[in-house]
């Protein structure tokens, strides 16, 4: 079973923790002012590659080539897992780079070779090379984060402050954590936002039915990134998505990052479009998100 997934999901009370103690001093920080226009929020799913979405989402008979380009046009970012398993080529970045349109934002996930070794790289040269790759994104590169595997412990707290002093301080970054440890002692889980907030690292929020701890609601940079595991578009996921619109608003911080999973990424432009709609109709933030294509035999009727 897939991390945080449960046989019953419609059992969970899918409230929306507490704020944090330590929100509000770093919220003064982080938000948007008075005339400083208002929070971006970027809509995304976890890749293009779907043929499920072809007479839907992209325009019937789309070859797999272009998929990106229509993802491109649908979504404004994307929770780039691929690069989670090699590093991309100069060509590969470039491509990416071309295929969506100027407000499109990247985030790409740290590879494995980083993420899930001892050290999180710092014996080899995978975060100089993977950085470097990044450079290609030019504007188009939004956020990348860092998914430590489920062994990761809070004991290893060090070994994660090293490795975010290694990090370039100009490149947006997310961390997100799953071992228990990091939230059954209060006073860990503080230790880790404290070293996330001194470097302005965000700390990336997971909202899944059976691990309502790494739901923990801390800010400690000027963006949030929200990890959304749906459960099939029940009425619960409407709910959430709609509890986490209003967190945003309440947050106004400069940029936000939520990736509406669903089951096999098939309804993830569902659940997308509807939050996006929703944004739109609360009318704080700069979004866009998935519209259903119209063929040609569908635009003939309006």
């Amino acid at each position: 079973m897939k991390f945080g997934q449960i046989p019953d999901p419609a059992a969970i009370d899918y409230q929306l923790p507490v704020e944090p103690l330590a929100n509000p001093a770093r919220l003064d920080r982080y938000e948007l002012g008075a005339g400083q226009g208002r929070p971006q929020v970027y809509i995304g799913a976890t890749g293009w590659s779907m043929k499920e979405w072809v007479g839907k989402w992209y325009p019937a008979g789309t070859k797999t080539k272009d998929y990106l380009s229509h993802y491109g046009e649908q979504f404004n970012t994307i929770e780039l897992n691929t690069t989670h398993y090699r590093i991309p080529t100069a060509d590969t970045i470039a491509n990416w780079y071309a295929a969506v349109p100027a407000d499109f934002r990247y985030c790409p996930k740290l590879p494995k070779s980083i993420s899930h070794v001892n050290d999180l790289g710092a014996g080899s040269d995978a975060l100089q090379l993977f950085v470097a790759a990044l450079d290609g994104l030019k504007e188009k590169m939004g956020c990348a984060f860092i998914q430590l595997p489920p062994y990761f412990g809070a004991d290893r707290l060090p070994v994660v402050e090293h490795f975010l002093d290694r990090w370039p301080r100009l490149l947006p970054l997310a961390l997100e954590v799953r071992h228990e440890s990091w939230f059954a002692d209060p006073f860990k889980t503080e230790s880790l936002m404290d070293a996330l907030a001194a470097r302005g690292v965000a700390a990336v929020i997971t909202d899944v039915a059976g691990r309502r701890d790494v739901l923990h609601g801390y800010v400690t940079a000027p963006r949030t990134m929200i990890r959304f595991v749906g459960n099939g578009l029940i009425d619960s996921d409407f709910t959430r998505l709609a509890q986490w619109a209003e967190k945003l608003r309440e947050w106004n911080l400069p940029e936000s990052f939520i990736f509406p999973h669903e089951p096999e990424n098939v309804l993830a432009p569902d659940a997308s479009a509807w939050f996006a709609n929703h944004l739109a109709g609360l009318g704080f933030a700069e979004t866009r998100g998935p519209s259903p294509h119209r063929g040609p035999e569908q635009m003939r009727l309006f």
